[in-house]
């Protein structure tokens, strides 16, 4: 008997061809497979008379074969069947291209149904590869799969068609019709007046109308949305019911530091400041994201909260701060920085990537080896631990850690959290930092088990940056401002995609259709050009700008090189940098004032806002010029959204809507389906199902009433992960 568990190996009419194809495609199971939901649809219901059909329409046609042959051309060997198909109205000509295969199942007298485009050509009129199937007899037929319908179409793999996803589909849908298990419970689908289960599964495969299918696609987006939101909001419930260090508010600490700062705090610093002391203060753990335009001061902030840890604690030395940075050039920044606010203040930190280990005591730093650091640590002699994933590798023992602050990463925040304080009693406060702004929609899903603190306001010292479009016949200008800039001893940045050539990469990609542009460097008609670091850096240090002092910095580069190039820039020793995106995150340059990123086109809203932070860190004005080669309509707008607004939350909206959560925020392998991340976009729905999940746990908060839908949750934690 075939169960909705039952492996795809077990199904009748799948051979074992097909099973590898299908685990490609994410399906091992029955119910993977009725789950598979279709990526768009043919609308190939109106069946019309042959003697209705116009060149370039596609059409749906039914009639008999009244004659079909095989033949193959000389000159490029392919096989085109050609066939005959009359109805009472008239003839219609037929041909498939590389099909000999349909000779056995299609003969003269055949009735078929067929749904293709009519195509003209020097030979006369034709319909072209249509997509059919035999019926009995030409009428109205109900029971159509592949044509005369409105027609699902899947995301394929080769050797895996639609065609056959319908064929394998329809029979277990109609074996399933009744048996479908609704795990949603029977209130919610009767308050929102959602289709029952066995209608919306069947509507979003074969559906009656276009209208059947929105409705579907409605029942199924609330779904997978409220099974996340079901589960973030467990978690966030278990973490409240755990315990946490309390890190009493010292506010007369709070005020010396500021004091000491150079410089005033923005409100929207100190309001956010306030909130998160304010957590730190409670004995349950804070789960937070601070949120902040790049360049808007979210360090200072959680130096803050730092300090504040430090000076709380237990008699004979205050709590521990665990502070982590995504690579060794961010965690490096960051242990100078706050090293040298934390000056006047009798706090020893700790700094550890892969390679190095430093301490900061007494106003100096020095270097040590890693276990001599990874002692003091566990002895409680080092009050703040700043580093890369190094931190939670084996041998890191805090015996006092009462704060984690994550830098760019907070998806791994509970992972990291758990791996931090293995085996104590007392959980570690959260505070992760994100220079990419989330719009509200995905801060209630993919972050909803986190509380949201906005830095709102910028420095009052910055300026707007200007941002430019540049086209590939107004370089000379630019290169010319550039060029004017260094020589009054500013610095540029030169952002590329790529490092350079190697055998898995390709350095140009072929561009077709009416927007393929001569390509500036080497006029090759056609193609684009992707630029690299390296033919980047060769070409403005020889053809450009060969009077200036440029420099590579990439990913591939060792640690310490990349960190002596970043210094000799800051320091006024390097003109440009010509660089990939290793400079995306937290890089403080101030002498900075222009970043040219070529093949902007080929970067996201967010990614370019995030580059144009690297500039405008000082009271100078700044520059961001965008260069393209590639005029498409959808880049050239979401381009033009750069110039029009410098707001990163705006921005990230606009990001959105253009590119969808799955792109903009790395979650196409997710395992949520399309059709839910379709439903982040969509505000009142993301707030409806978190309304209804957490009505449902504050009337069950075991949910022992709904065993379906605890099982569906179990199998929805093991497919989706947003890591």
């Amino acid at each position: 008997m075939i169960t909705l568990e039952t492996t795809i190996e077990e199904v009748p009419n799948i051979g074992s061809a097909y099973h590898k194809k299908l685990k490609k495609l994410g399906i091992e199971t029955v119910r993977d497979l009725l789950y598979y939901f279709p990526a768009r649809y043919e609308d190939f219901s109106n069946i019309i008379p042959i003697n209705q059909a116009k060149v370039g329409e596609t059409v749906c046609v039914q009639g008999r074969i009244t004659q079909i042959e095989s033949t193959q051309t000389f000159k490029k060997w392919m096989t085109i069947i050609e066939a005959e198909v009359e109805d009472e109205t008239g003839s219609l000509k037929v041909l498939w291209f590389n099909q000999p295969f349909l000779t056995k199942s299609l003969r003269e007298d055949d009735f078929v149904c067929l749904a293709g485009k009519v195509t003209l050509s020097k030979n006369g009129v034709y319909l072209a590869s249509p997509v059919f199937e035999k019926i009995s007899e030409i009428s109205d037929n109900d029971d159509l799969t592949h044509t005369g319908r409105i027609i699902p179409v899947y995301s394929e793999t080769k050797g895996l068609t639609s065609k056959w996803l319908r064929y394998i589909i329809k029979p277990l849908l109609e074996y399933f019709f009744d048996k479908m298990p609704d795990m949603l419970p029977e209130e919610i689908v009767k308050k929102h007046k959602f289709l029952p289960i066995k209608e919306a599964i069947w509507q979003i495969h074969f559906p009656e109308s276009f209208e059947s299918i929105d409705a579907a696609k409605a029942r199924f987006s609330f779904e997978n949305l409220f099974l996340l939101q079901l589960n973030i909001l467990r978690q966030r419930a278990k973490l409240l019911q755990k315990t946490a260090p309390v890190c009493k508010m010292d506010t007369e600490l709070m005020k010396k530091f500021t004091e000491s700062l150079p410089f005033q705090l923005t409100d929207s610093q100190r309001q956010c400041a306030f909130v998160i002391l304010t957590d730190l203060g409670k004995p349950t753990p804070m789960s937070r994201l601070l949120e902040g335009d790049v360049g808007s001061g979210k360090t200072v902030v959680a130096t803050m909260a730092a300090l504040s840890a430090v000076n709380s604690g237990p008699a004979g030395g205050g709590y521990q701060v665990a502070f982590m940075a995504p690579t060794e050039i961010l965690a490096s920044q960051h242990f100078k920085g706050i090293c040298k606010m934390l000056e006047k203040f009798n706090v020893t930190v700790g700094y550890l990537t892969g390679k190095e280990s430093e301490i900061y005591k007494d106003g100096k730093v020095s270097q040590v080896k890693k276990k001599e650091l990874l002692l003091e640590l566990e002895f409680g002699q080092i009050n703040i631990l700043i580093g890369t994933h190094a931190l939670i590798s084996k041998g890191v023992i805090f015996s006092k850690l009462a704060l984690i602050v994550l830098d760019e990463q907070h998806r791994f925040g509970v992972s990291q959290r758990a791996q931090l304080t293995k085996g104590k009693t007392l959980i570690p406060h959260l505070l992760s930092m994100t220079a990419t702004p989330i719009p509200r929609t995905l801060a209630l899903t993919v972050y909803g088990d986190l509380d949201l603190s906005l830095i709102k306001e910028m420095p009052k010292d910055r300026k707007k940056i200007k941002t430019v479009i540049v086209e590939p016949g107004e370089r000379k200008t630019a290169y010319d401002f550039i060029h004017k800039e260094v020589k009054e001893g500013r610095g540029v940045f030169v952002i590329c995609p790529k490092i350079g050539e190697d055998e898995n990469e390709n350095a140009s990609l072929p561009i077709t259709g009416s927007f393929a542009p001569t390509n500036y460097t080497q006029g090759v008609l056609g193609q684009i050009e992707i630029k690299t670091v390296k033919q980047e850096y060769e070409k403005l240090s020889k053809e450009i700008f060969p009077d200036l002092r440029i420099t590579m910095l990439h990913g591939k580069m060792k640690t310490e090189e990349k960190q002596r190039v970043m210094l000799d820039f800051k320091k006024g020793e390097i003109d440009i940098l010509v660089s990939t995106s290793v400079v995306e995150v937290g890089v403080d340059v101030p002498r900075a004032t222009v970043m040219m990123i070529e093949g902007a086109e080929r970067f996201g809203l967010a990614q370019l806002h995030q580059f144009r932070g690297r500039v405008g860190r000082s009271d100078m004005q700044s520059y961001c010029f965008l260069f393209t080669t590639n005029p498409d309509q959808l880049n050239r707008k979401r381009l033009k959204a750069m110039i029009d607004c410098d707001n990163g939350f705006e921005l990230a909206q606009k990001d959105l809507e253009i590119r969808g959560p799955g792109q903009l925020y790395g979650a196409v392998q997710s395992g949520i389906p399309d059709v839910a991340m379709e439903g982040m976009l969509n505000i009142f729905l993301v707030e409806k199902t978190r309304q209804s999940a957490k009505e449902l746990l504050e009337k069950d908060p075991e949910l022992k009433n709904y065993p379906l839908l605890v099982d569906s949750l179990k199998k929805f934690k093991q497919r989706v992960h947003f890591e």
